[in-house]
This record gives C-alpha cells, structure tokens and sequence, in this order.
C-alpha cells in the first residue's frame, strides 16, 4: 500500500475560516526567484499564467521551488478554459484564481473544470503528477474537497452580477482585478479614482454580505491596508517584478551621478 495520501488543502480551509492571508505575485516565470519568494514566509504565493510567460513546463519548476515552503502555490491560468484548467490540475495545482468571470454561469463553469465527475467534468489521467504519478490511493475519492476555486472580477458584467457569482456552490472566494476594473469603468491606469474604489469597496461588501472571502492585488502598501480595513482577507502586497525592478533601480539610483 502506498504511504501517500491525498494532502489536506491548509490555504483552503484557512481561506474559508476568514484568515488574513498576504500573498505575493510571480511574474518572472523562474523557479530561483520563486524558491527565494518562498522563503519569505507569505501565506500564498500566485504563479501568473495570464500575464506572464508562464506555461505547464515553466510552472512545474516553480512547483518543485516550493515544495518545502510554507507558502501555497495558486495559479491563475490565461482564461477560464477547462482544457487549460486540467493541465494545470495535472501538473499539480490544487488552488486555482480565473480571470474574467462575468456571470453565474462561468462561475459554475469554472468549478466543473476543477471536479472529476459527477461533480464536474474533469478529464480523468490515472497517473499524473497530482496524485503522484497514480501512488495516492485515495485521490479520487477525495481530491475534488482539496481544490480552491477563487474568481476574479474586473468588469462592469461582474460587478453587476457579483451576488449571483459569489452563490455559486465551489467558489470558495471573489478576487477583484483593480487593473482591468478600472479601465472597463473609464479610468484606464487609475485604479485609485474614486469611481473605482468606490466600486471596489462595494464588491469587497458584496462578498462579504454572502459569506465569502475577498482578495485583490495591492502592491502599494496604502492601498492594501485600506482593502484590508474594508474586509478584504487575502491580499497580495506586491510582485517577484515590482520588487526586483524597485530594488535595482533604486541601487542603480544610489550611484548616479
């Protein structure tokens, strides 16, 4: 019999419970700067597929950078796509962020992608590295209560349509995307208009008033606090990017003449 078993999802259920949890975002696609991140002690790091050149070969390393962290990897794949998301599933991934949710819909989409049947619509590998190559003998059974399913909104369509998606069954938390938010409302690069905060603070509510956490990216330290004091649980305070371009810069700045 193997020894492995299906591990409990600790981000998730701290995630649930309302904890405050600070993450960071990983755009450099580098297994070396993800390990270094994971040292630092955040509760969660996101491996960003979206906006950064990040695919299942480049993300597995950063996997393995942090398999002795206490930080819980997240992914946010390039879009809300079930193909994309069983990929990500089979390289490992059990916490998961979706870009661009507009409705009720997409939202259940989203879950079915992470849940083998009958729950959803999971393609089925028997050996993969999430189950450790099929050496996990209860996978099956229990993998689809170990998944996190957090979606992000950043459009006047999720916005309006922000209580249906925060009641969909499986999204265990909405994310606010401050970036794309704030162009579809007419303040492209402007996040902090007040228009935008505004709506910010309203979805933060929102999703507070259905029982589920709320998170957002905030490298600015300011505005992160303000969307902690507002409600807001799991909050990424800055980038593997900002940081190492903010450093060099700054060093570079010292010599300047």
């Amino acid at each position: 019999m193997s020894p492995y078993q299906t591990p409990p999802n600790n981000f998730r259920r701290d995630l649930l419970a309302g904890k405050q949890l600070t993450g960071c975002w990983c755009s450099l696609a580098n297994p070396i700067t993800t390990e270094i991140l994971g040292l630092a002690g955040f509760d969660w790091l996101l491996l960003d597929a979206e906006h950064s050149p990040n695919d299942v070969i480049t993300l597995i390393p950063q996997l393995m950078a942090l398999k002795d962290s206490m930080s819980a990897p997240v992914v946010r794949p390039p879009w809300n796509e079930p193909v994309i998301i069983k990929r990500l599933l089979d390289a490992g991934f059990h916490n998961f962020l979706i870009p661009f949710i507009e409705s009720a819909e997409q939202a259940k989409n989203a879950v079915a992608a992470t849940r083998y049947p009958p729950a959803g619509i999971r393609g089925i590998s028997v050996s993969q590295r999430n189950n450790r190559y099929g050496t996990v003998p209860d996978y099956f059974a229990t993998i689809n209560d170990h998944i996190a399913v957090m979606v992000q909104i950043e459009s006047r369509a999720g916005v309006d349509a922000v209580d249906a998606i925060a009641q969909v069954e499986g999204v265990d938390g909405i994310f606010v995307g401050p970036g794309d938010l704030s162009a579809a409302l007419g303040h492209l690069g402007n996040p902090g208009h007040p228009e935008v905060q505004t709506v910010i603070k309203h979805l933060l509510a929102r999703a507070r008033a259905n029982g589920k956490p709320s998170g957002i990216l905030a490298p600015a330290e300011a505005d992160a606090r303000r969307y902690i004091e507002w409600g807001c649980t799991f909050v990424a305070v800055g980038s593997d990017l900002g940081v190492f371009r903010g450093a060099t810069q700054a060093l570079r700045d010292k010599f300047k003449s």
